[in-house]
């Protein structure tokens, strides 16, 4: 792991550095749980396109999903194995294509590929949750994913090298994978969150093109980890955007097997404030890692609202300072043109009192009660070249508070996204 990301996941971890341990983990590291992953001939390249979590047991699990009203054929799929019993024990994704705007037949093959792998599992159906990500509107290959299904559980794992061959079958313009895993102690028992992602491009609040999948071998009450993987998303997932684009494929999914103890979490247990910090961090460093490598990016982008009048109206403000094309496009070029931020704050329909906001360049005071205040140009410059920026905005309102992440709008991501279906 390197020193920066290392720097990057003690920064997310300091509020809440007591209640868990950060280790060096996957999404096979819980235990019970299994990963594979292989190329079936999805993408043009021999990188990975199908891949596979699988649990010893059924798992109580929950999901979220995009809010795009053109929902991926998969989305419906593990909806209604959810709804069944609440419970999963495998989940089967493709990359290198989305099956969104596929009609009746790519519903029937996101039907197939559930099929396909419970026979091969020899579990129930409704056990088996499906994902696809990549080039919407083309039909499934379903000779290769068939081919690959097939191939998949006999390259299961439960080692690293089995959850490193997932990570890699979930990428589409992605650089690096992302992964994060944290252990909680529950009585005197250790359990484990992992969680591995993927999400470069097409990322923005409210769900994007980006998946992302949470193993813990906690034992953990049905309605209690639903509620926690909702209020979670909405602190960590819903607020990173890279391009204001919001995908007809994106999933976060969760799955607790119960294999390291018998004891049920729930809101009202000792250890629930732990429990739920540490799945807390695993979604946080994620999203963040999704943000770092939104296409083409150089920079991550934070910022942070303070004293709006609630929570809700600092959320739409941070939302829409790091999402502001002006913002990323002023981070890309290091020039410390705070009016861009200060015009984000005002157009994003909250109330604000313009003559009382301050606004933080990292260390350096640009705004102070809504006037300008001096600073050293070569200092600013010189902040600006760092990986990551963060502006601090004071409203002086209320006690509302949140962070939203980002990344700079460059060059390559127009050249990649000019070109992603050819």
């Amino acid at each position: 792991m390197s020193t920066k990301v290392e720097a990057e996941q003690a920064s997310v971890a300091s509020s809440a550095q007591d209640l868990f341990t950060i280790i060096d983990g996957s999404v096979t590291t819980p235990k019970g749980y299994q990963a594979s992953g292989l190329h079936c001939g999805l993408k043009k390249t021999e990188r990975n396109d199908i891949g596979a979590i699988v649990s010893d047991v059924p798992a109580t699990a929950a999901a979220v999903y995009t809010t795009n009203a053109f929902q991926a054929a998969p989305l419906g799929v593990t909806r209604e194995s959810l709804r069944v019993s609440k419970q999963l024990q495998a989940v089967i994704v493709n990359s290198g294509n989305a099956n969104a705007c596929t009609g009746k037949l790519g519903e029937q093959n996101a039907y197939r590929m559930r099929e396909a792998f419970a026979q091969q599992l020899d579990v129930d159906p409704h056990l088996v949750a499906v994902a696809s990500t990549g080039v919407i509107g083309e039909q499934l290959k379903m000779d290769c994913v068939e081919a690959g299904i097939a191939a998949l559980p006999e390259k299961l794992s439960a080692e690293r090298e089995g959850a490193e061959q997932f990570s890699q079958a979930i990428l589409t313009t992605d650089l690096v994978k992302k992964e994060a895993c944290v252990l909680v102690n529950v009585n005197g028992v250790q359990v484990t969150i992992a969680g591995a992602a993927k999400g470069s491009g097409m990322i923005h609040p409210n769900m994007a093109t980006m998946l992302a999948f949470v193993t813990t071998d906690a034992t953990v009450e049905p309605t209690a980890l639903e509620q926690l993987l909702k209020k979670t998303t909405n602190q960590t997932f819903n607020m990173i955007t890279v391009d204001g684009d919001t995908s007809t494929n994106d999933m976060l999914l969760v799955m607790a097997n119960g294999t390291a103890q018998p004891e049920v979490l729930h809101e009202g247990h000792d250890a629930w404030h732990a429990f739920e910090a540490g799945f807390r961090y695993v979604c946080e460093v994620l999203a963040q890692a999704i943000a770092r490598d939104g296409e083409g990016a150089t920079k991550l982008i934070e910022v942070q609202v303070q004293g709006a009048s609630s929570h809700e109206s600092a959320s739409k403000i941070a939302k829409s300072v790091v999402g502001s094309s002006l913002v990323k496009s002023a981070v890309f070029g290091a020039d410390a043109n705070w009016g861009r931020v200060i015009a984000a704050v005002g157009y994003a329909g909250e109330a604000v009192e313009p003559d009382k906001v301050d606004i933080h360049l990292g260390p350096i005071v640009v705004l102070e009660q809504s006037t300008p205040v001096a600073f050293d140009e070569e200092e600013a410059l010189e902040y600006l070249r760092n990986d990551k920026i963060v502006f601090t905005i004071q409203l002086h309102m209320g006690e509302g508070e949140a962070v939203a992440w980002g990344c700079d709008l460059t060059y390559d991501y127009v050249r990649i996204n000019a070109a992603y279906r050819t």
